[in-house]
């Protein structure tokens, strides 16, 4: 199962995007695209045990939502 905080966006304020683009809400930016293969799961990763910032927003308790 992907992040549940990963999203992909077509635009950002008044600038739009050709190709929709990672954004995490977590860290609120744009990611890589290699940060998003491990928000996807993707090539035997787990966003869960792999992504920082995840982790770090799971162990504060999930506060800045």
């Amino acid at each position: 199962m992907p992040c549940p905080y990963l999203e992909y966006r077509e635009r950002d304020g008044e600038q739009s995007f050709d190709t929709a683009r990672a954004f995490c809400a977590v860290a609120g930016e744009f990611v890589q695209p290699m940060r998003a293969d491990v928000c996807n799961d993707r090539y035997a990763l787990d966003h869960e045990h792999h992504c920082e910032i995840y982790r770090a927003h799971a162990e504060s308790g999930g506060e800045g939502e």
